[in-house]
């Protein structure tokens, strides 16, 4: 198969919907010689702040000159998100051969979407011999495709409410499915709340002999008044005046997590200096993720560190906040990052959700927010109309909002509306996030 045509099949796959178990992807890998196997591993998982933990060890590592593999899920413009090397994206040529060596295994076998995108990761990465793999899970943990690894460390960034059709109804249900990723005697590191998530991953933990280290009890953040912060590690590592580039209190977490990671990888020889955890701290890039820039609409400059004041002295200049928040822990992230992190006029929302979500108890704390509201559909069957969306909204608000089935009408909508003073914050579904980034910013991997 070509790029397109292998695309295209995996596309396909999506008939095949969600399908927990790994009896699959353990078939499958008896057959490709268990590529697995030869490769070190970190397993994320967790309800919010996967991505954002995984590509912060993908730079650290990087930095500190290590060949790492990086698989995430969704990607937001092009497949090939999924699947990194420090900085490079997997190929067009690389994506088709192996999807084609897949295709040709599978026979007549069916298998889904993520389990498709899982083996290639997988093959990939033992192909380009890398150093280590961040695996991110993509639904859960226990039954996830991507569960059938073992790890030097484990991650369970924090449980809540997400994804209750697959997962459970209650919090320690949903703790169970993501704390089946903990493996006997492997470390486990972990930003879990204080409360029923706690206790199961706790109790996973003891019956497997698993080190867990927590949070705010093993290893800590503290953050100075400048931005920089302060990291106290699991071995008695301390490290001050750190940099933090992305956005958001939640990213405080996120970042110490992932040195804890580094913590726990040390006695498996892999070391991070200081300098190195520095100057990746820094550069770390999560597209999407409370992702902020500025446009010039005469010239087309794009600002992505542009100070806030400046954009009221160009009338054509547009600010854009773009944030994949589509559970309720992530909707309050945003809501704390729109009042600690920036400053502005109006907020207009452009807004989309899936239909198989509690649409209510996300955009509901949102909506008394936004002064406009624009209601959207991304090119998905599972995207909620823009008039079951208005429903949903308090009898208060709903002359707030405004319906724009098209995601380009959307965004055009909302820099019309907008001054240079105001705020245009596109969020409630990756889905959209992806469509409305390709339309402002182009795609994110670039090439062949």
């Amino acid at each position: 198969m070509q790029y397109q045509e292998a695309w295209s099949y995996l596309d396909q796959l999506q008939f095949f919907k969600i399908k927990l178990g790994l009896d699959s992807m353990a078939g499958f890998l008896d057959g490709v010689n268990h590529p697995q196997r030869d490769l070190k591993f970190i397993h994320v998982a967790g309800t919010n702040g996967k991505g954002s933990v995984s590509v912060t060890l993908l730079t650290l590592l990087g930095e500190a000159g290590y060949k790492a593999g990086l698989y995430t899920s969704p990607h937001l413009c092009s497949v090939r998100e999924r699947f990194r090397i420090n900085d490079r994206y997997i190929s067009k040529d690389d994506f088709a051969g192996i999807a084609t060596m897949i295709r040709n295994g599978l026979g007549e076998r069916q298998i889904t979407y993520f389990e498709f995108t899982t083996a290639l990761a997988l093959l990939w990465f033992a192909q380009e011999k890398v150093d280590i793999v961040i695996l991110e899970t993509g639904l859960g943990g226990r039954l996830d495709a991507t569960n059938v690894i073992s790890p030097l460390v484990s991650v369970i960034t924090n449980v809540s409410m997400d994804h209750e059709a697959h997962l459970g109804t209650t919090l320690e249900q949903i703790a169970a499915e993501k704390a089946g990723i903990i493996k006997q005697d492997i470390p486990v590191v972990s930003g879990v709340a204080a409360d029923g998530g706690l206790t199961v991953v706790s109790r996973a933990c003891q019956e497997k002999n698993a080190p867990l280290f927590l949070l705010g009890r093993d290893f800590t953040a503290q953050r100075h008044g400048d931005g920089s912060w302060d990291y106290a590690g699991v071995n008695g590592l301390r490290l001050h005046d750190l940099p933090l580039r992305m956005k958001g209190d939640h990213q405080l977490d996120n970042a110490a997590l992932a040195l804890a990671v580094l913590d726990c990888l040390r006695p498996h020889g892999f070391m991070v200096n200081e300098q190195s955890v520095a100057q990746g701290l820094a550069g770390v890039r999560w597209p999407g993720r409370l992702e902020y820039f500025c446009i010039d609409r005469d010239t087309g400059r794009i600002m992505e560190d542009f100070d806030q004041d400046h954009s009221t002295e160009n009338n054509n200049v547009r600010r854009y906040l773009l944030d994949g928040a589509h559970n309720p822990a992530g909707i309050s992230s945003l809501i704390r990052s729109l009042k600690s992190d920036f400053a502005y006029g109006r907020l207009i929302c452009v807004w989309a959700s899936m239909s198989d979500k509690d649409i209510a108890k996300t955009l509901n704390p949102i909506a008394p927010y936004c002064q406009i509201i624009i209601f959207t559909r991304p090119e998905s069957e599972r995207s909620a109309t823009p008039e079951k969306l208005t429903e949903i909204l308090p009898d208060e608000l709903k002359k707030r909002a405004v319906s724009r089935v098209d995601v380009s009408e959307a965004v055009r909508y909302a820099e019309k509306e907008a001054g240079p003073r105001d705020l245009i914050c596109i969020a409630g579904s990756l889905y959209l996030v992806g469509a409305a980034r390709k339309i402002l910013l182009g795609d994110i991997v670039e090439g062949d």
